[in-house]
């Protein structure tokens, strides 16, 4: 949690993506059927590209620091070698960077590929050499586009959105990726991988589900978490809160935004059948902000009134996004989340602004309104109607990501693992539970779906918290588990931290179910809870 509060107060909030998978299953395999030699392997264009270039270097290890605005580091990384392919796409100007690290010895027979983060197509180094750490040998793409908070490739010299990188990013990369990163595999130790595994949280889970959807032969097993799936509505709609701020002449600062979700929290947190410092369904929790008015809260040593004009604020950020005639567009921040994550201001003493996230703000400026002078400040609520429908109608079948249809990844042997942190201030966990619930009414079902992706919702953990930033879950150790023994996760072990910032262990069940208090016992401890279905709650 340290390391995203500090990025955060560097205006990167979207570092907690970074993703360290910890899997600590037993090695395979740590035998090559070739003798190792760190030297450019021949590596075949996938369909669609060129070859531009390949190179070998060997590597000693050690420590290895991120790269970019996310940064980070992992120590303790064996000696590997490092492939980079160069691909392009004859006429499209492109060239994508495919790296791939295969530890020199103790190669445990696994491959993993390693999603992105926000506008960063692939890995900052922090995670291969984790996968590296680990025994895998792993691969990662930058699609020839920037880092995390970059998108100056957005739109073209003639303000054209540039259509071949946004299809990089969106998809045909990491599928590219996997191709070449299993070919190198096979080059370096004279045999290709015993099972793949992908992945990625935030962008990276958006990614790990377009694999499954596109291209459901590539992994066999695929961790997706806080997924930005539906990115062509969730972008838009995340941008919600200043739209709702700027309309309402109304600005909450992070104190008085903190105000509401704590009297939620405290509010809504016994639903589960017990006080735990836990919300564990955050769509149950009906908690009116106008409760509030007239409260008073000391906010940096100033008293401050809640007025009804900071609650009309709070209950349409926590709403979502509507049309002007009150039809329902996306889900909002969910109860219990940082609002001011998404809701943030700038200024003082009267002369307050918005500050708008640049994830959605550059999506709607750059790649829907295709005008990078739009002033967010001035958009009225029918003006993000008609941006909403426009993002659905230009990149829906893109970058949507919600294809429901996973019949060939079921096909495949393929199992998909997901959790999404309920308190999540970036990416509302009820957009991941509508995608699940539409693959369910395309693919027959809870039981029939089960069998191959199953989603793990996390109360009071915010974006991609479980990675160590805001609690914790081996979810790779558990899709090793049901990928290689059939061994499907009934629950997902982890640690939680509530709102006392005390870490407590809960066994997350598998959606639907939801948690439920045995009764007595520890509140602090797992076993005190059982997973009930949605009718007993």
């Amino acid at each position: 949690m340290r390391r995203l509060l500090t990025v955060l107060a560097a205006g990167v909030p979207l570092a907690a993506v970074v993703y360290l998978p910890t899997a600590s299953a037993e090695p395979q395999d740590d035998s090559a059927s070739v003798p190792f030699a760190c030297s450019a392997p021949s590596v075949k264009a996938p369909t669609g590209t060129r070859v531009e270039s390949v190179t070998a270097v060997s590597q000693a290890g050690g420590t290895i620091t991120g790269t970019g605005v996310l940064g980070g580091s992992v120590s303790g990384v064996p000696a590997y070698c490092e492939v980079t392919v160069t691909l392009t796409h004859p006429g499209d100007g492109d060239h994508a960077k495919v790296r791939t690290w295969l530890p020199v010895s103790g190669w445990n027979g696994r491959f993993q590929g390693i999603g992105g983060a926000a506008y960063l197509a692939g890995d900052n180094g922090v995670g291969l050499g984790t996968a590296v750490k680990n025994g895998y040998a792993a691969v990662s793409t930058d699609a020839g586009v920037g880092d995390a908070l970059d998108t100056s490739w957005a739109l073209d010299s003639e303000g054209q959105v540039n259509t071949a990188l946004l299809k990089n990013f969106a998809s045909r990369s990491q599928h590219e990726a996997a191709v070449v990163g299993k070919a190198v595999v096979a080059g370096i130790y004279g045999k290709g991988p015993a099972y793949s595994y992908f992945t990625g949280c935030s962008t990276g889970g958006r990614q790990g589900y377009m694999e499954a959807q596109r291209y459901p032969d590539d992994y066999d097993g695929i961790l997706a978490d806080a997924p930005a799936v539906n990115w062509d509505e969730f972008e838009v709609a995340t941008l919600w809160p200043q739209v709702v701020m700027n309309n309402e002449k109304a600005y909450p600062s992070k104190c008085e935004f903190d105000a509401f979700t704590n009297a939620a929290v405290k509010d809504c947190d016994s639903l589960d059948g017990v006080k735990d410092g836990l919300v564990n369904d955050p769509s149950r929790c009906d908690f009116d902000p106008r409760r509030l008015i007239g409260t008073k809260v000391v906010c940096e040593g100033k008293e401050l009134t809640i007025t009804a004009a900071d609650a009309t604020v709070v209950r349409k950020i926590w709403d979502g996004p509507r049309t002007t005639s009150g039809k329902k567009l996306w889900p909002g921040v969910p109860v219990g989340a940082d609002i001011s994550a998404l809701a943030g201001v700038t200024g003082a003493d009267g002369n307050v602004a918005g500050a708008p996230f640049k994830v959605p703000a550059d999506w709607v400026k750059l790649w829907v309104a295709k005008d990078p002078s739009l002033d967010i400040s001035k958009i009225t609520y029918s003006r993000f109607t008609q941006l909403f429908k426009q993002s659905q109608a230009e990149y829906d079948k893109v970058i949507g990501t919600d294809d429901p249809d996973l019949s060939g990844f079921r096909k495949s042997g393929g199992k998909l693992l997901t959790w999404h942190g309920q308190a999540d201030q970036y990416i509302p966990t009820q957009g991941t539970v509508k995608y699940r619930e539409q693959v369910e009414r395309e693919m027959g079902g809870t039981k029939r779906v089960d069998d191959f992706y199953r989603l793990f919702l996390a109360p009071g953990t915010n974006h991609c918290g479980l990675n160590g930033f805001d609690g914790s879950a081996d979810g790779l150790a558990a899709l090793t588990a049901w990928v290689e023994h059939g061994k499907a996760p009934k629950t997902l072990p982890a640690t939680l931290i509530n709102d006392s910032q005390q870490s407590v262990t809960r066994d997350l069940c598998s959606y639907p179910q939801v948690s439920r208090y045995n009764g007595h016992g520890d509140p602090a401890v797992a076993s005190s809870f059982t997973c009930v279905s949605p009718s007993r709650y």
